[in-house]
């Protein structure tokens, strides 16, 4: 299946978050792009890029990719990890197969215990996952192993220069907040070359921005959309800018 094909048989629900993604939150814009960047950079002749998305679920950062990915995630328990979403039920799984047209197979299984072979995909996406994971030393040198020579990891978690998980505003399934030098030094204990900068300003147009659309509440979704295009200006040239920024996004290269 080439890039063509991916397009022809892409589903009404890719076509609707392809057109609608200039108007989103800026920090799945920017990760769609990082992505299709380093995919096309990595395409040679025909074969398609094979993606691992760890973490993934009803992930929408790969939609539109012209790649196979598989998506990993560990079985939702209950507890925290049911109240906000987290793993793999039957029914998201059963959702995800409707409405994704390029994904290729499913891995239900904690990547800290991780039994995929090595050298086995081109690249591994892992957006807003590392910070719940307690064994991350374990994690990312798992990633690596399964990323094939010339390959690469792409990682986005919160920005821990700026936002701390305390007080009463802690995440209770966030384990840690990364700076940027703490996760630049984990990914070089593995990684060949490391890129960690910043991305996404924060601030009162990137918290309407975050607000669900809906047809029921027309205003709303009209303040959102606005809010995520001016966010997206605001977000222009912060890559260096530690403070009032909201992500870290790494990439790994093996």
């Amino acid at each position: 299946m080439d890039k063509k094909n991916i397009a022809i048989s892409m589903t009404i629900y890719e076509w609707f978050r392809q057109v609608t993604f200039p108007l989103m939150p800026v920090h799945l814009q920017t990760v769609h792009k990082d992505i299709k960047t380093l995919v096309m950079k990595t395409k040679q002749g025909k074969d398609l890029v094979h993606i691992l998305d760890v973490g993934g679920r009803t992930t929408p950062y790969t939609i539109g990719i012209p790649a196979r990915v598989t998506l990993l995630d560990v079985p939702q328990e209950p507890g925290v990890k049911a109240q906000l979403g987290l793993g793999f039920t039957e029914t998201n799984l059963k959702q995800i197969q409707k409405k994704r047209s390029n994904i290729s197979g499913f891995i239900i299984q904690d990547m800290t215990k991780s039994t995929l072979n090595d050298n086995q995909y081109d690249g591994v996406v892992s957006v807003e996952v590392i910070e719940h994971v307690e064994a991350d030393a374990r994690f990312v040198r798992n990633i690596y192993k399964v990323i094939k020579p010339g390959g690469w990891a792409y990682f986005t978690t919160p920005n821990g220069d700026y936002i701390k998980n305390e007080g009463p505003d802690k995440n209770p399934d966030h384990i840690r907040h990364y700076t940027k030098i703490q996760l630049q030094t984990l990914l070089e204990t593995y990684f060949d070359t490391v890129d960690v900068h910043y991305a996404v300003k924060t601030g009162p147009y990137r918290v309407q921005g975050l607000k669900s659309y809906s047809l029921k509440r027309p205003l709303q979704t009209l303040k959102s959309i606005y809010a995520n295009i001016v966010n997206r200006f605001q977000s222009k040239g912060i890559e260096n800018t530690s403070q009032e920024t909201a992500h870290l996004v790494a990439i790994g290269y093996k």
